[in-house]
Formats: structure tokens, C-alpha cells, sequence
């Protein structure tokens, strides 16, 4: 028997059910195209790029699986990485959910990747996955606050709204993806919260820290933002116009 060991495999899933309504009437925002090309497609080629990554689950919405997986039919990927396309829920978290229960065994770690952040750079995806592999049971790439933030207590009419604290800025991270797990934690933080029955936190990294299991941080990227709004769309086009330029990407 050889006892040279080698590296945990690594999955990536990449929930693609939302419609980003902040995007304004159309398609999906995934399906949203930078460059001519879906964001999902630039979002799955982010995963790929990383050598350690063999799969790529994607979680479409559930009227439009079926194009989903046409499009993904004969992109060219790296021949270690295989790509799956299974229906999402209702729910980010459901769909996270149903993107792990389509991951085979033998697979460890697990990325879970937004496809509104399409233009990840491989060495921030390669710094997610290393630190799981060094022992870390949940991974956030982040960048410190360039803007002072204020904590206010909401007005539902839209008006004015009393400020009631100001968090110190350097304790203080923006949170990107993709986020990276242990498999077993990132299963069991959604199993818990299913029977919790809640929609849960706001990304899977706040359902780890709801375990009490410790989340720790590495350095994001500038360029992992994520296209929220038509002005998002215009920095994306600028970044991949650098790219090319500089990078021939």
C-alpha cells in the first residue's frame, strides 16, 4: 500500500437560483451576460481555474434547469473538473442544500461560490482551499471597511433613521465568496437549521458560527465584488476590458 497522501478533493456549488430583482426585468442574474458571456459561465470558469477543484455543482432555477445545463453542455472546462446542474428551492439555503446533496462521497471540502461574484481570482478561490486543508472548519475570503459604518434602528416609512451605534471599522470584514467548509460541518449546519426550521443567516458561514464552530478569514480580492446593481454590470465590463488588455483573458 503506498503511503504517499494525497490532497482532499474539493467540490464547488454554485447557487444560481436567484433573480435579482435589483438588476432590473429580465433574465435571471446569473444568466445576466458580461462581455456577451453569462455571468454563470465566468462564475463556474472562477472554480475550475482552481486545480484542486474536480466538480462544479450548479443550482439553477427550477423553470430553467434544463437551459441551464445547455449552456454548460460543451463549455470547455479543465479535463480534472466535471460540472453538474440540479433545480434550486425556494430559498438560498435550500438551494446550497440541494447543490450538497449532489455531491458524491469522496469529496471533503466543499466551496460554496455566489455566481453574482464572476471574476474571483484563482489565487483567492486556491487561499480558501488551502486553509481548509490546513485544519480550518469554515473559510471566509474579506476585506477590511474602506467606509465608516453606522448601525441605525430601521424606519419603515423610508424617512430618517436614528443612528444607535458606530462599530469600530478595523473589527470589521466584507464578506465575499467563495466560502470554503468541511464538508461534514457545512452538511451539519444545514441540517440543524432545517430542523431549527428557519431561513437562517445570511450566507453559510453564519450557519457554521451558529454551530459555535469557529470561522476564521483570509484576504478576499477587490475584483470578487458582487454585480448587484446595473452599476456593478459597467465595473464588471471594465475589469474583464483590463483583463484582456493586460492578460489577453
Amino acid at each position: 500500500m503506498s503511503d504517499v497522501s494525497h490532497p482532499p478533493r474539493t467540490a464547488a456549488v454554485i447557487p444560481a437560483a436567484g433573480r435579482g430583482v435589483r438588476l432590473g426585468p429580465g433574465a435571471p442574474k446569473a444568466l445576466r451576460t458580461l462581455n456577451g458571456t453569462p455571468m454563470l459561465v465566468h462564475a463556474v470558469r472562477a472554480m475550475a481555474a482552481s486545480r484542486a477543484v474536480t466538480l462544479v455543482v450548479v443550482v439553477a432555477p427550477a423553470d430553467e434547469t434544463q437551459g441551464v445545463k445547455a449552456l454548460l453542455a460543451d463549455l470547455a472546462l479543465p479535463d480534472r473538473t466535471d460540472i453538474a446542474v440540479v433545480p434550486g428551492g425556494d430559498t438560498r439555503q435550500e438551494s446550497v442544500r440541494l447543490g450538497l446533496e449532489a455531491i458524491p462521497e469522496g469529496i471533503d471540502i466543499v466551496l460554496v461560490h455566489d455566481a453574482a461574484r464572476p471574476l474571483v481570482p484563482v489565487d483567492t478561490v486556491d487561499s480558501v482551499i488551502e486553509a481548509v486543508r490546513d485544519g480550518a472548519v469554515a473559510v471566509v475570503p474579506a476585506l477590511p471597511l474602506a467606509d465608516t459604518v453606522k448601525e441605525v434602528e430601521p424606519a419603515p416609512s423610508g424617512g430618517p433613521e436614528p443612528v444607535v451605534a458606530t462599530p469600530e471599522r478595523a473589527r470589521l470584514r466584507a464578506v465575499q465568496t467563495p466560502q470554503g467548509f468541511d464538508r461534514a460541518t457545512l452538511v451539519n449546519a444545514h441540517a440543524t437549521m432545517a430542523v431549527a426550521g428557519g431561513d437562517g443567516a445570511t450566507d453559510c458561514a453564519g450557519m457554521v458560527e451558529r454551530l459555535g464552530a469557529p470561522v476564521v478569514v483570509v484576504p478576499g480580492h477587490e475584483e470578487a465584488f458582487k454585480v448587484t446593481r446595473p452599476l456593478d454590470l459597467v465595473l464588471a465590463e471594465a475589469v474583464l476590458a483590463r483583463r484582456r488588455a493586460n492578460d489577453g483573458f
